[in-house]
């Protein structure tokens, strides 16, 4: 991390749960931004489990213990991928997603047992209330919130104008 602002990438706080289809459907978005800005545009994966998805809370945690073993992203990927197996399955399926990305399972499982990643969700859950989050997917960038579990439509164009500012602005 460099100590001067100068070249920071632009953050871009993605509020999600993992057993959400419409922030499966935002996949296609968050890929498409990666593609055009690279290392100049930070994805940051923010928790907020619903009450409607039962495994949503454990997912989250699963999550953060993929974020430990360096596949934050690729975890959240497959898990949204396959949101009616984690329905169906719960616990179970998280560690069995772990395994297909070559994590380490045991480490998983006893972090859900521990719960040692609880409380960054509690954070994130309770920042997102704080900022007026109240469904997934919603977006932070440039200090400005876009709700995506009502419509997708035109938010990656809305996220990339900020973020093309922001970058401008460097």
């Amino acid at each position: 991390m460099s100590d001067s602002p100068t070249g920071s990438p632009a953050v871009l706080d993605v509020w999600c749960e993992l057993q959400c289809t419409d922030c499966r459907t935002a996949l296609e978005d968050l890929r498409a931004l990666r593609d055009r800005y690279g290392d100049r545009l930070e994805l940051r994966l923010r928790h907020f489990p619903l009450d409607k998805h039962k495994h949503a809370f454990a997912a989250a945690q699963a999550a953060e213990e993929a974020a430990a073993q360096g596949k934050a992203w690729p975890y959240a990927e497959a898990v949204l991928a396959r949101a009616e197996e984690l329905a169906a399955k719960g616990e179970p399926f998280l560690l069995e997603v772990a395994g297909e990305l070559g994590l380490e399972v045991e480490e998983f499982d006893t972090a859900l047992i521990d719960g040692r990643h609880i409380l960054i969700v509690d954070a994130d859950q309770a920042e997102g209330k704080a900022i007026g989050v109240t469904g997934t997917p919603t977006y932070v960038i440039g200090g400005e919130r876009l709700d995506g579990g009502k419509s997708q439509d035109g938010l990656r164009a809305r996220i990339e104008e900020i973020a093309d500012r922001l970058l401008a602005g460097q």
